[in-house]
């Protein structure tokens, strides 16, 4: 999966020739579709491994709700790059939930060490019982693991 301004699914012969565009992060829509996508396999372990800088900036909203959005499919995108907006944190956070309630477990590769961004992945990583392993672009072989269901904190170098 790759999401952006939204989500779509990525062949893995084409997951190495994918560039970085000029998109916001849409994460609810993201876990959305890997949720549906799961719930059709019969997998005994169904878990999603997120990779991301942490921060949702963009969410779908019925059309006539807010102003700032592009049409897609009855839906209009909803865009705020300025810090963490609660409705866009609020979704996500909501589907995370749903996520854990269809018996997903969501693990989390964060590449940003924001102080924000952080405390939005543990919140996230609590509420959907997986684990958040924090790194930057200059430590990338050296992480924290949060690891929620055993309630435990360690450093790996």
């Amino acid at each position: 999966m790759l999401f952006h301004d939204s989500a779509e699914e990525v062949p893995l012969a084409k997951l190495a020739s994918i560039q970085v565009g000029p998109y916001y992060t849409n994460t609810c829509e993201g876990l959305k579709l890997a949720r549906r996508v799961l719930m059709s396999q019969r997998k005994d372990m169904r878990q999603i491994i997120m990779i991301t800088d942490g921060k949702p900036s963009a969410l779908f909203v019925d059309d006539g709700q807010y102003s700032n959005r592009s049409k897609e499919s009855g839906r209009r995108l909803y865009k705020n790059p300025m810090g963490l907006d609660a409705m866009i944190v609020e979704s996500t956070l909501a589907e995370a939930a749903q996520c854990r309630r269809s018996g997903i477990i969501i693990n989390t590769f964060m590449l940003t060490d924001d102080y924000y961004l952080v405390e939005f992945v543990k919140q996230l990583t609590r509420i959907a019982h997986g684990k958040a392993y924090f790194t930057t672009s200059l430590s990338l072989g050296q992480y924290v693991m949060m690891d929620f269901m055993r309630r435990k904190t360690e450093r790996v170098k």
